[in-house]
């Protein structure tokens, strides 16, 4: 199906084309005529007043932890952890997590997310979700490596894979997902690693998060997370690294040298006071950093634009530098340097031969005027509201601010349902 684009601000090689048109046939742009009929077109979509970006990428989430949205504030990590989360997930079912599922994807779409990465549990039933609600998604079963359920964490990665890793039209790829060196002990993380390796997989990991965590890990192996990763070849695998808060010079080293890309999680970071990631340092190391909002139990929204505009401002004040992450780098993080961290090759930019993964953002609020600089009112004064519509693999799923494609009161209901089910249990 041939789809057009019209009049629309297009945002490509570091600045921003006003009047564009942007050529779409099937799940591809096909490029950008200057004067193209309608009528060789099956959809024609007006982009008057629109800003059109490349689809935002969540690289970090655990989408059905909406069912524990507001369930746990105000806590430390390990005490969040230990006395509250992992009690309430051993109560989890496919139930649960397919409504939560499309619950949260519901949210990032209309936040204009395209694509997100995550790692749970039960994760046949989100990739389900994903499948039928149209976003894109990195898939792992999240694992612990101690305790009864430590083998089933492998399996279920390796079948999760097997099952689901390019299907949906290519929108579902599936990587493997040990949760942390804290709950993941070595001889369970070489498992991992030769069941990617053996697969073609890589990994998804959180790293570095706590400054606990960081001492825990240097005390019991005389090193830093990243380089216990290293001696171990978790990174040699191809790694998404989630938080990387408490790292080091040597880490970034290490870091850049073995191509991890970053998760950046500002908004739960700062909510659980893990700190700040030393992102600036990253990027200047040539690491590839994306935003994420990690699960809503901990953020506790999924918006990845105010993820974006907490990372233009918690870095200028972290390093008292106003200079650091400008408007373009933040929104590159949003869209290119988030796809790059999903490991996708054709998503991310507006290019012809990319796949049509595009956001359009409505420029007529109040606070887009005056016009002055259309990257910098993007980045420090849109907000995910301004959202207008969203495109995946070509097929429209948000226009003109509604869903094409899901039933919001149902999924809404589906949701409240399904958390009284589990609450019953705890």
């Amino acid at each position: 199906m041939k789809k057009l684009i019209q009049h629309v601000a297009l945002y490509q090689d570091h600045g921003v084309l006003e009047g564009q048109n942007i050529a779409i046939d099937g799940s591809r742009i096909t490029g950008f005529p200057e004067a193209p009929k309608a009528s060789d077109y099956d959809e024609v979509i007006d982009g008057k007043g629109m800003l059109a970006l490349p689809g935002f990428v969540n690289t970090h989430n655990h989408v059905a932890m909406t069912v524990f949205r507001s369930y746990a504030d105000d806590m430390q990590l390990m005490d969040w952890l230990e006395k509250k989360i992992w009690p309430a997930e051993a109560k989890l079912t496919d139930d649960v997590i397919y409504a939560q599922s499309m619950l949260g994807i519901a949210e990032m779409i209309r936040c204009g997310t395209t694509a997100y990465a995550d790692m749970y549990d039960h994760m046949d039933q989100e990739a389900r979700a994903v499948e039928e609600s149209g976003i894109r998604a990195c898939l792992c079963r999240g694992s612990i490596g101690i305790g009864p359920n430590a083998q089933a964490g492998l399996d279920e990665n390796r079948q999760l894979f097997l099952d689901w890793h390019g299907t949906a039209d290519g929108r579902i790829t599936v990587m493997m997902g040990p949760h942390a060196p804290y709950t993941c002990p070595p001889d369970y993380l070489h498992k991992f690693v030769d069941q990617a390796r053996e697969l073609g997989a890589e990994i998804h990991i959180h790293l570095s998060e706590t400054k606990g965590e960081v001492e825990n890990i240097k005390q019991q192996y005389g090193k830093s997370p990243i380089a216990l990763m290293d001696e171990i070849g978790v990174l040699d695998c191809g790694c998404l690294a989630a938080h990387c808060v408490w790292v080091d010079d040597d880490d970034m080293d290490i870091m850049a040298a073995k191509h991890v890309r970053v998760a950046h999680n500002p908004g739960s970071n700062l909510k659980l006071a893990s700190g700040i990631a030393p992102v600036p340092k990253m990027l200047a190391k040539g690491i590839t950093v994306g935003l994420g909002t990690d699960g809503a139990s901990s953020n506790n929204n999924l918006d990845i634009v105010e993820e974006m505009r907490l990372t233009t401002l918690i870095h200028k004040a972290n390093t008292l530098d106003p200079l650091v992450i400008p408007a373009e780098t933040a929104i590159n993080m949003l869209t290119e340097g988030g796809a790059k961290c999903l490991g996708y090759k054709d998503v991310g930019k507006l290019e012809t031969g990319y796949k049509a993964d595009i956001t359009l953002v409505d420029r007529e609020g109040l606070h887009w005027y005056p016009k002055n600089d259309t990257l910098s009112l993007m980045a420090y004064s849109a907000n995910s509201m301004d959202v207008d519509t969203v495109l995946v693999n070509g097929e429209v799923l948000l226009r003109h601010k509604e869903f094409t494609k899901l039933d919001i009161e149902k999924i809404k209901a589906e949701a409240e349902r399904t958390r009284k089910k589990l609450f019953a249990q705890i």
